[in-house]
């Protein structure tokens, strides 16, 4: 079973690191987010692979460590937190250059090389 859970949580980092590592800014997105489930569940299996244990002291047996089920819980909201805004940082991105990659710039132009479909025109006040 640790063997399993090991290679999962290896496949799913390696995915991560390949999305990161592209350039456009949806893969790197999706390569951040794997990344931090890889994460968390290494951090849930480092708290060991208990069958049949309580999560709280009840009598006698075995029992679960419920500190990394906590810190497992709480990555994953401030991993859901933390992906919004990078979706929203990449949404703004796209629309103030025009392109989604992620420095922003296609590759084979020039730096400061805005495509035809890009909004030229300068925003309104209010």
């Amino acid at each position: 079973m640790e063997f399993l859970l090991a290679t999962g949580i290896g496949c799913v980092t390696a995915c991560g690191i390949y999305l990161m590592l592209r350039g456009r800014t949806f893969p790197v997105v999706l390569g951040l987010s794997l990344f931090g489930y890889a994460v968390n569940v290494f951090i849930f299996v480092m708290g060991r692979l208990w069958s049949n244990a309580q999560p709280i002291l009840v009598g006698e047996g075995p029992i679960a460590d419920p500190l990394p089920q906590a810190l497992v819980l709480t990555a994953i909201v401030i991993g859901f937190a933390t992906t919004g805004f990078v979706i929203e940082l990449a949404l703004r991105n796209r629309h103030e250059s025009g392109s989604d990659h992620v420095d922003g710039h296609e590759p084979g132009h020039a730096p400061g090389y805005v495509p035809s479909t890009a909004n030229t025109e300068p925003e309104e006040r209010i």
